[in-house]
């Protein structure tokens, strides 16, 4: 059951941890790469580390055996590595063992090269000959994710999720036909089912949409992933393992046949632990000097690898957002420059994503009113050409969000 030659059409096919976790999961991965193979297509997995935290391989379990020891970047990346080497190995002699022929390679053995930032590596370039080789033998790869080879040799990872952004990089590299991303729920959300019993399916997503959902909390897609999809224009669909569900397609919005909104909103995402900062600037708003102020705080602020949000200038003020573990060093950088600040922690980001939004008047009006009527306060406000933002009080995070969704229609 295996086909032989290197025409036969690619897809890239990802597996999440609770995919081959166990012998269920990995004996529904093998039924779906044998319905690959039935029509003809040439799969290629990606496989992430087994199961969640406490399971004897997952990433997180394996980085717990060194939690209270000082460990080095490098050596952290190649702990955090190991759970991908572990399924990548064990599918492919499952695969073996029901009649289909595979092979289990490295971030490495499969060509991927990165830019050597530990923890949060880039992909720079795949060289997919060996790839390609064991494709046209009839072979099918099964690529341990989330890694890649640095310029010096270091083994380094991808960031957490880094397997969609393996399957991705690979899908474009390889002109996979489609980039297929499984896991263990029906496909994209509209939001988060664990806060909003009323979210449903998305039968298709614009690629900006679901990077700016990744980009804005939800996790169902790794963020870089999601822009890969959106720059190179390859089809993704995110399905369930275990059922026949047909998952959500990811549209290429340039391609208007596959996709076009019916609704201002598509969904809605969220992030908690987020802390706003105001800083008063020493200069009045206007001058050359104001203006100077805040670059030196956007200069200083990049220098020590703290990344704002939602800035934005408020007469003599500045006003912005970070990531709750990042407010201790963006209130040291501030110190350091002698600014005057105050925050304001406790925060969740709160965010409407719709390339129907694009151009049409009130919808700001709208989700103002629907969180008035829920009773929920309105800290700060962003928008872009497909998002809008508002920052709430951590506590009414799911009331925002039930809100916005039963408010825009999202869930029929």
């Amino acid at each position: 059951m295996t086909g032989t030659g290197s025409t036969r059409p690619i897809v890239v096919m990802k597996f999440g941890g609770t995919s081959v976790a166990d012998s269920a999961g990995r004996d529904a991965l093998a039924r779906r790469v044998a319905a690959a193979l039935e029509l003809d297509k040439a799969p290629v997995l990606v496989v992430s580390a087994m199961g969640r935290s406490g399971a004897p391989y997952a990433t997180d379990t394996l980085l717990g055996l060194v939690a209270d020891l000082p460990v080095d970047a490098r050596e952290h990346d190649l702990l955090a590595s190991v759970g991908e080497l572990v399924s990548a190995v064990v599918v492919a002699h499952e695969l073996r063992a029901a009649g289909i022929e595979a092979s289990a390679f490295s971030g490495a053995e499969a060509g991927i090269a990165t830019d050597g930032i530990a923890g949060v590596a880039s992909i720079t370039s795949i060289d997919v000959s060996r790839l390609r080789s064991s494709i046209a033998s009839g072979i099918v790869p099964v690529v341990a994710g989330f890694q890649g080879l640095s310029a010096d040799g270091s083994l380094t990872t991808l960031g957490r999720g880094g397997s969609d952004t393996t399957a991705c990089a690979l899908g474009v590299a390889l002109g996979a036909e489609e980039v297929e991303i499984y896991t263990d729920v029906d496909g994209v959300m509209s939001a988060d089912p664990r806060v909003c019993d009323g979210s449903g399916v998305l039968e298709v997503i614009g690629a900006d949409e679901l990077f700016q959902m990744a980009r804005t909390g939800s996790r169902v897609v790794h963020t870089p992933a999601a822009e890969l999809a959106l720059n190179s224009g390859i089809p993704v669909r995110v399905r369930n393992t275990f059922s026949q569900h047909e998952g959500t397609l990811v549209a290429d919005v340039a391609d208007i046949a596959a996709y076009r909104p019916d609704r201002v909103a598509t969904a809605v995402s969220h992030s908690s632990g987020v802390v706003q900062f105001r800083v008063t600037l020493p200069s009045p708003e206007g001058t050359s000097e104001h203006m100077r102020s805040q670059t030196r705080v956007y200069r200083a602020m990049a220098d020590a690898g703290v990344s704002l949000d939602m800035f934005t200038p408020v007469g003599d003020r500045m006003v912005f957002t970070v990531p709750e573990q990042a407010s201790a060093d963006a209130c040291g950088v501030l110190l350091q420059l002698g600014l005057e600040h105050e925050t304001l922690p406790g925060l969740s980001k709160v965010t409407l994503v719709g390339a129907g939004m694009h151009g049409v008047p009130g919808v700001m009006a709208r989700l103002a009113e629907y969180l008035a009527a829920a009773g929920v306060d309105i800290h700060q406000s962003a928008d872009s050409h497909t998002t809008i933002s508002v920052l709430i009080p951590s506590e009414d995070t799911a009331i925002a969000i039930r809100a916005l969704h039963d408010g825009f229609e999202l869930g029929e």
